[in-house]
């Protein structure tokens, strides 16, 4: 069995795999609810944003006014999914490589380039392995291919890092507020790897995700004394 297969197979009977985490912001709450893997729903200022909805089921779930995809493979694109959710007017943000396998997507943004969706700001930054492939010289995410995203609501910023290894333009972010970062092998990094990074741009707050088979107390032991609220939850 493949890893998108692997993954794809939790998605027939989970609605929330986790309870929702509410945020203040100067705009108001903003709700956000893991959903499975790399799935999650934002819901503030009368809109719903998903990003990456693949896995657990969306059954009674809200309509997208936006969606934001990271990436070509299986566990973060899902045309059924999205065409479940989406409406005649939902904005889907994407980067190009998304909108070769997905002709619906709306609107193309590339790393470093920024946008605005309703009430929120989207920035998408850089996601790839630096070592990590299939086979030599080959890499399971190419730099530039996909996107992390940066959503900005109420002056709060919340970052979430798609497929990727600790980049230095990771470890390079600012003011982030929430972070959401993976971590699991061979595809992305160690528990070790994400907290070092953690480290470098040092969020407010930090959740893994994007994990399965890490051990995610090693990655919370390795922030310890930090002042980084880490907070696991389950995604599974």
């Amino acid at each position: 069995m493949t890893r998108y297969a692997f993954a794809l197979a939790f998605a027939s009977s989970i609605a929330f795999a986790a309870a929702p985490e509410s945020f203040s912001t100067s705009a108001g709450t903003l709700q956000l609810t893991p959903i499975q893997h790399a799935s999650l729903v934002i819901q503030a200022g009368g809109k719903v944003l998903y990003i990456d909805p693949v896995q657990g089921s969306y059954d009674g779930l809200p309509q997208a006014d936006y969606i934001l995809i990271t990436d070509i493979h299986g566990d973060h694109l899902s045309a059924p999914t999205i065409n479940k959710l989406k409406k005649a007017d939902t904005v889907i943000v994407a980067p190009k490589a998304v909108q070769a396998q997905f002709p619906g997507v709306t609107k193309v943004l590339s790393n470093g380039e920024k946008t605005t969706v309703g009430p929120f700001a989207v920035e998408a930054v850089p996601m790839y392995n630096l070592t990590r492939g299939p086979s030599a010289g080959q890499l399971f995410h190419d730099k530039g291919r996909g996107n992390g995203y940066i959503v900005t609501y109420g002056g709060k910023r919340f970052y979430f890092s798609g497929d990727t290894e600790a980049i230095p333009e990771m470890k390079a972010l600012k003011n982030i507020d929430v972070a959401f970062v993976c971590m699991n092998l061979p595809y992305t990094m160690t528990p070790e790897e994400a907290a070092e990074a953690v480290k470098a741009f040092h969020p407010a707050i930090v959740y893994p995700y994007h994990y399965m088979g890490s051990d995610l107390n090693v990655f919370a032991n390795a922030l310890k004394g930090t002042g980084i609220d880490v907070r696991l939850r389950n995604w599974y």
